[in-house]
């Protein structure tokens, strides 16, 4: 191999650890700290060939809701809340990613996914504004009303009164 692929190769594990050390932008004002995540890697199934048999590409992201700094206590509140679903009894959030064949790209995809999530999940309720039935339609209802209960009426027998 030629220096400029190890310089090329040092370059890139050197970007991808001044990444690493970035806080992770969920929303406005909510900032995830990335030394707070876990990763373990496995191996993955599905199409890559000998690629999938020999490297460990299935990233899974574990994130700890209940005991993050980064989060104020309501929105670790709000985050428990809205994805009791996807966490465990220890508070740790759980995300797989293997739809990608390189570790790198199913840790970015974990981690988007990760930021999806927790943004959904605090996002304000917007506040369902109720509107009035408007007048044309309630009387265009209480006549289709009276027509049903003419054409019902025109189905007894002639002379028969309850």
């Amino acid at each position: 191999m030629s220096d400029e692929g190890s310089g090329l190769r040092r370059k890139k594990t050197e970007a991808a650890q001044d990444d690493s050390m970035a806080n992770l932008f969920v929303r406005p004002g909510v900032w995830i700290d990335r030394s707070e995540l876990r990763f373990s890697f496995s191996r993955s199934g599905g199409p890559g060939g000998q690629n999938v048999n020999k490297l460990n590409t299935k990233v899974t992201l574990r994130f700890n809701v209940a005991d993050s700094a980064s989060l104020t206590e309501s929105q670790r509140k709000r985050i428990l809340l809205r994805l009791n679903t996807r966490i465990n009894d220890e508070g740790v959030l759980q995300i797989m990613s293997s739809e990608n064949r390189s570790q790198s790209a199913n840790r970015r995809a974990a981690i988007d996914r990760l930021c999806d999530m927790l943004a959904t999940a605090l996002a304000p309720v917007r506040r369902r504004v109720k509107t009035k039935v408007p007048q044309r339609s309630k009387k265009r209802r209480m006549a289709e009303k009276d027509r049903r209960g003419q054409t019902k009426s025109l189905r007894k027998r002639p002379g028969h009164d309850e």
